[in-house]
C-alpha cells in the first residue's frame, strides 16, 4: 500500500520565517525521491495527529499505516477525521511490515517501542526511527526501572530541538543526521522549556521547584477507562500521580541538568487533568534570588528563546492560555515575580499532541532528514 500526498506547501502566520513555499521539500542531497513513511499506533491520539500533520507535508510520503487492535480497518472507521486523499486500512503491526521505510514512527504505549525499534534498527542502520513513547528517553537505566519497572531500552537522541544546553548550544545541533530519536514527553516539554532559561541564569531556587499543570484528556490516551468517561470528566478536575510519582518527572530534571550543568534540582510536579480535549498550562513556580525582578525573569527567557520559531516570549503582564496554542507547533510563556512572597511564577502554554506530541516529531524528523525545520508545522492556532 502506497499513499502519495500531494499539497501546495504549509501553513504559515504573518511573521513566520520565510520557510519554504517553494517546490516540495526534498532531502539534503537533492535526492528525487521522497522519504516513505510508516506511521505505527496510528488509531491513537497521539498517531492520529503524526498523520495529520504528515498529511500537509510536501516532503514526506506517507506509505504505510499500522495498529494492533484496530488492524484490517479502514483509517475513516478509527478516525474519520484524518483526510489523506485515500482511506487506507491499517495493516498489523509488526517488522515485516515495517521493513522498508525511510522513516517509522512509533506511536506505542511505554515498554512497546524497544524491541521493535531494535529489530528494525538491526536490520536497516540507515532507517529513521522516532519514538513517540517513553522508551528511550531517559538517559539512567535506574530512573528508568524506578519510574517504568521493566528493562531499559537504551538512550535515543532527545528531540527537543530548542533545549538550551550548558555548553552553549542547542539539542537541535544532535539532531542533524540522527537515526535514533526519542520524543520527548508533552508536560516534559512545557516545564523544561519554561525553566531551563531562568534556572540557566541563577534567578531561581533550583532546590525548590513547583509545577501544577492542567491538561487536557487527550493527554491520557484513548484507551476506554472508566475515569476517562464524558460524565466522569464533565465538570471536574482530578489530579493524578501526585507525590513525585509522575514519569516525567525524571526527565524534566534530566533536561535541567542538561540545560545548567548542573545537579540538584528539585521538582514537586503535579497534573491535573481538566475537561478539555487537548492542551497544557504548566504554572511553574520558585523562590527568586534576591533582586531577581520581572524584567530579569523576561530578559533570561528572551536571551535564550529570542530567535526561536516556535517558542513566544510574552510582554510583561502577558499570559498564556491553551486555546491560544490549540493545533499549533507554538509554546507561550509568561513571567512575573511577586514581589510580597519572592516567587517567580513562569506560564507555558503548549497543545500536548502537536508541540508536546506529533508538532514534535516533525520539528526533529526534518533536522534529521535535513529538511527545513518548520516544513510542515504551523504557528497559527485555531480558535474559538
Amino acid at each position: 500500500m502506497q499513499l502519495v500526498v500531494y499539497t501546495s506547501g504549509m501553513a504559515s502566520t504573518p511573521g513566520d520565517a520565510p520557510l519554504s513555499s517553494e517546490a516540495p521539500a526534498t532531502p539534503a542531497g537533492g535526492a528525487a525521491r521522497r522519504p516513505r513513511i510508516a506511521v505505527v499506533g496510528a488509531s491513537g491520539y497521539a498517531g492520529g495527529e503524526t498523520l495529520r500533520l504528515l498529511a500537509g507535508h510536501p516532503g514526506l510520503e506517507v506509505a504505510t499505516v499500522a495498529a494492533h487492535s484496530s488492524a484490517g480497518r479502514h483509517l475513516s472507521e478509527v478516525a474519520p477525521h484524518l483526510d489523506l486523499g485515500h482511506d487506507p486500512v491499517l495493516v498489523e503491526t509488526g517488522v515485516d511490515t515495517l521493513r522498508g521505510h525511510d522513516v517509522v514512527v512509533l506511536a506505542l504505549p511505554h515498554g512497546q517501542s524497544g524491541q521493535i525499534a531494535a529489530a528494525l534498527r538491526a536490520e536497516d542502520p540507515d532507517v529513521l526511527v522516532l519514538d513517540l513513547g517513553a522508551d528511550h528517553r531517559l538517559e539512567s537505566a535506574q530512573e528508568w526501572s524506578d519510574y517504568y519497572g521493566s528493562e531499559h531500552s537504551g538512550t535515543w537522541t532527545y528531540g527537543m530541538p530548542e533545549l538550551p544546553l550548558a555548553d552553549g548550544t542547542r539539542q537541535r545541533d544532535h539532531l542533524v543526521g540522527a537515526r535514533e530519536i526519542a520524543v520527548p514527553g508533552c508536560n516534559a516539554t512545557a516545564v523544561s522549556l519554561a525553566l531551563a532559561p531562568l534556572l540557566r541564569a541563577g534567578l531561581l531556587d533550583a532546590e525548590r521547584l513547583s509545577a501544577v499543570l492542567p491538561v487536557g484528556y487527550s493527554g491520557a490516551g484513548r484507551a476506554a477507562k472508566q475515569h476517562l468517561m464524558f460524565s466522569e470528566a464533565h465538570g471536574s478536575a482530578a489530579p493524578y500521580a501526585v507525590g513525585g510519582s509522575h514519569r516525567h518527572v525524571p526527565e524534566v530534571l534530566q533536561n535541567l541538568r542538561r540545560a545548567t550543568g548542573r545537579d540538584g534540582q528539585r521538582l514537586a510536579f503535579t497534573p491535573v487533568l481538566v475537561p478539555m480535549s487537548r492542551g497544557i498550562l504548566a504554572v511553574c513556580t520558585a523562590p527568586v534570588a534576591e533582586g531577581t525582578s520581572t524584567a530579569d525573569l523576561l530578559a533570561a527567557l528572551q536571551a535564550d528563546y529570542a530567535e526561536e520559531h516556535f517558542i513566544t516570549v510574552l510582554p510583561e503582564g502577558v499570559f498564556p492560555s491553551t486555546g491560544e496554542v490549540a493545533g499549533a507547533n507554538t509554546l507561550r510563556i509568561g513571567a512575573v515575580v511577586d514581589r510580597r512572597s519572592g516567587q517567580a511564577t513562569v506560564i507555558s502554554a503548549l497543545d500536548n499532541l502537536v508541540k508536546g506530541t506529533a508538532g514534535a516529531a516533525i520539528q526533529s524528523l526534518n533536522l534529521a532528514l535535513g529538511l527545513p525545520e518548520a516544513t510542515g508545522l504551523t504557528r497559527t492556532a485555531l480558535a474559538p
